[in-house]
């Protein structure tokens, strides 16, 4: 197995060689562990389609895959497995897939003695742990895990994502530096924003002006959308930020309203429900779309859930509203792969199921799946690249590798702009979990 890190040409790298083995009549599986990045492979899915992992894994759990499946004389030919962003990866859904596949084949080799090529950066954010401590994060990292011993290091040392020039340079090096944690202030962790990337004045107001100039006259391309964005930590900082961006943006807003409901173990209790439907439109989860979605013809819109990766709509993918009907949304498709932008698709509404680590309450919400796009969240942005970014960081970063990610999003230093708590001071937090870079050619 191998390992190659990000921002130097990683998925061109990945398609040249799966390439390569397919050229030679041997199977290549390409998966990712989120929808946007699977959408740069060739032929790629996401590793939890592919594989059938569970939603929820332990230190025991296997794959969804029979020997009665499709899977199985598909994996018995496999030569292959490209695994890009695998350290957004938790460590046990790794596990579960070799585990799998060993059981599958009759083979106890890694992956049933079948090559992995995983790529990726441990900068970069780690798996999601709600309301996770330090330990756990770092616990439930790839490097963690038994098979990182037997991982072989390979780097990309040229960043392809930058613009090259001395001064881009230059700021990539600050990029890494930031990622591992080196230029952290030694009584505080916070690291100093070079003046040139504050924002004007240090306002919500200059920050979308310096993003978004002349959001307001509305005649704007998709490649204006699609080159731009405006970051944030919390999802609730940029619930407000599309809010208002979209006040801006010229057209009649529409707001469409969810159907809620609680679906409860006991068949019984769905005939009443205790919960009045304003309380249940109050609430808010990641995973969920908004009760009370509002949006203007033209405006960006994100894809929340993967509908059809072969038609190019998963989890993350960017889109602009076109026409905005009852039960239908009609957008074109404006990110990922380059086959499927300006593609036009039909959304329709659908019911989602809340997770019980986001809300107390087994909620279910018939709505559009999408979300405003003005901006978005730091980890959601994750695998992106982007000519203007805007970072708001009034409410400062709190886990591994935010602050890295979101400064990496830009394609140059002079187009990116940071919003701070503290303007006088110049600084903002930076969270790096070193042991987790330990051994990395950083």
């Amino acid at each position: 197995m191998a390992k190659i890190m990000s921002g130097c040409g990683k998925t061109f790298v990945c398609n040249t060689i799966a390439a390569a083995v397919r050229a030679q009549g041997k199977i290549v599986l390409c998966v990712a562990s989120s929808g946007i990045a699977s959408l740069l492979l060739e032929g790629g899915k996401t590793a939890h389609s592919t594989f059938k992992i569970p939603l929820q894994v332990n230190d025991t759990s296997f794959c969804n895959i029979s020997r009665q499946s499709y899977l199985f004389p598909l994996l018995q030919q496999t030569s292959l497995i490209v695994w890009d962003e695998v350290p957004m990866q938790h460590k046990y859904a790794v596990d579960a897939v070799n585990r799998t596949i060993q059981d599958l084949l009759g083979n106890d080799s890694l992956f049933g003695g079948i090559t992995v090529l995983f790529g990726g950066d441990f900068r970069q954010t780690l798996p999601v742990i709600p309301h996770g401590l330090r330990q756990q994060f770092v616990a439930a990292s790839l490097r963690r895990s038994s098979i990182w011993q037997h991982v072989e290091m390979h780097y990309l040392q040229q960043n392809m994502r930058l613009e090259q020039s001395p001064e881009m340079q230059a700021f990539a090096n600050w990029l890494l530096e930031v990622g591992a944690g080196t230029n952290i202030d030694n009584n505080s962790p916070t690291i100093a924003i070079p003046p040139n990337m504050i924002c004007h004045d240090n306002s919500i107001h200059s920050l979308i002006q310096e993003i978004y100039p002349g959001i307001e006259h509305g005649d704007k391309d998709d490649q204006y959308f699609l080159d731009r964005s405006i970051l944030a930590c919390k999802n609730d900082i940029v619930k407000d930020l599309n809010s208002e961006i979209l006040e801006l943006f010229p057209g009649e807003k529409h707001v469409l309203l969810s159907a809620d409901s609680v679906q409860f173990d006991d068949a019984g209790m769905n005939e009443h429900q205790p919960y009045s439907p304003e309380y249940l439109n109050s609430l808010v989860s990641s995973s969920l779309p908004l009760a009370h979605l509002a949006l203007k013809v033209g405006c960006p819109v994100m894809l929340l859930r993967n509908l059809d990766a072969s038609k190019g709509l998963c989890n993350g993918t960017r889109l602009r509203v076109l026409e905005i009907r009852r039960k239908v949304l009609k957008c074109r498709i404006i990110s990922g792969d380059a086959k499927f932008a300006g593609k036009v698709v039909f959304i329709p509404r659908i019911t989602l199921a809340s997770s019980a680590e986001d809300l107390p309450l087994p909620l279910r919400r018939r709505q559009f799946p999408v979300r405003l796009a003005f901006a978005m969240t730091i980890n959601k942005s994750q695998g992106q690249s982007l000519k203007h970014v805007g970072l708001d960081l009034r409410s400062s970063v709190f886990s591994h590798g935010q602050l890295y990610v979101g400064l990496w999003r830009c394609t140059s230093g002079n187009r990116l702009k940071v919003l701070l708590k503290e303007v006088d001071a110049g600084k903002t937090e930076n969270v790096v979990y070193k042991e987790v870079l330990t051994g990395l050619q950083l």
